[in-house]
């Protein structure tokens, strides 16, 4: 067992709490939907994998740090130390939703903030003044992105929070606002390079890794962000006066969401049925498994936000789609678990 964690450990692909992301994502959603016989089991199957994570994160710290270094500092695998911040509070977000610890909930935003700061300037410090720097056909893809989905996760779980506390709420209600508009700017300072990439620059079908469904996946999180200040502001006068620009806001994400979602769709098909690029699992596709599921969460919550009921039909439909590919990916999660472990054995 030792050999096999320390394996995983050397190994560990930085963007892995996307399976946290992705987990909890669907668990709030099928929660909000009355499927309590899947955001329980989700809920329970998130706090081992969640800890998991973090045994081999640490382990990969104490053990292999040059192997995070390089990592973070690189272009192409830096964007997944964002998904430690973004599972960290998606997680709390869940226990909130789903399983109402709010006190442990409380530790992990203040855990997200401290990662949040971690990575957000050690990566982009690292690639402003690294001297050699890659083309963008090969130092940008939609991992980049989860710079704003870690953003708007610290918006989201504060926003809850701010329900259980008086002292300080004001000032929890105003930094969350804050992040949300700074995951706002992130989003589309990104998004326009990827874009360029994508119509401008040759795409090889073997360049589509799943993490451009977080192209989809960072505005729906902005969706719900949006739509939480929204749920919240009668908290504060503030929020009551500039919560039309913020609806208008949100649903300007939103769109945007549902618009990549067809695309990404056919890129997909265009990748693996017209190309025949094996579709065989690796850690990357749980960055298309939390858009999915996400998209169905920010849904059902901009619906109650704009007072839109007709709305919920999308969530009722997607959350089933969003529980198809997690339960797809899992599955060859498993596969992929027992043969490395049957490697390391032998």
């Amino acid at each position: 067992m030792i050999p096999f964690l320390k394996k995983g450990a050397a190994e560990l692909f930085p963007g892995y709490f996307a399976l946290v992301m992705a987990t909890g994502a669907l668990s709030i959603g099928s929660h909000l939907l009355g499927l309590t016989w899947v955001s329980l089991p989700l809920l329970y199957m998130n706090i081992l994998a969640y800890l998991i994570l973090w045994l081999l994160t640490i382990t990969r710290l104490l053990l292999f740090p040059s192997y995070i270094l390089a990592d973070i500092t690189s272009h192409t695998k830096g964007p997944g130390f964002f998904t430690l911040v973004a599972g960290t509070c998606v997680f709390g977000s869940q226990l909130i939703i789903v399983g109402n610890h709010i006190a442990i909930a409380n530790y992990l935003w203040g855990l997200g903030i401290v990662l949040w700061m971690v990575v957000m300037y050690t990566f982009f410090t690292a690639v402003t003044v690294r001297k050699n720097k890659p083309h963008l056909d090969e130092g940008i893809n939609g991992a980049w992105l989860i710079a704003a989905v870690a953003t708007q996760s610290i918006s989201i779980l504060g926003t809850l929070l701010s329900d259980y506390t008086d002292h300080g709420r004001v000032a929890m209600l105003f930094f969350t606002l804050c992040m949300y508009f700074l995951g706002c700017m992130l989003y589309l300072n990104i998004i326009t390079l990827i874009f360029y990439r994508f119509t401008f620059l040759r795409l090889e079908h073997a360049s589509l890794t799943p993490p451009y469904w977080i192209n989809m996946g960072a505005v729906a999180i902005t969706t719900l962000a949006g739509s939480t200040l929204i749920l919240h502001a009668e908290n504060w006068s503030l929020l009551m006066e500039i919560t039309p620009f913020i609806k208008g806001f949100t649903m300007f994400f939103w769109v945007t969401g549902t618009w990549w979602i067809p695309l990404l769709f056919i890129l997909m098909i265009w990748r693996h049925l017209y190309h025949r690029y094996p579709l065989t699992y690796e850690p990357q596709f749980w960055g298309m498994a939390f858009p999915l599921a996400m998209y169905t969460t920010s849904t059902f919550q901009l619906s109650k936000a704009l007072e839109v009921p007709f709305l919920l039909v999308i969530p009722k439909v997607m959350v089933y789609i969003a529980l198809f590919t997690w339960v797809a990916i899992f599955m060859g999660l498993l596969h992929h678990l027992f043969k490395s472990y049957k490697e390391v054995s032998v």
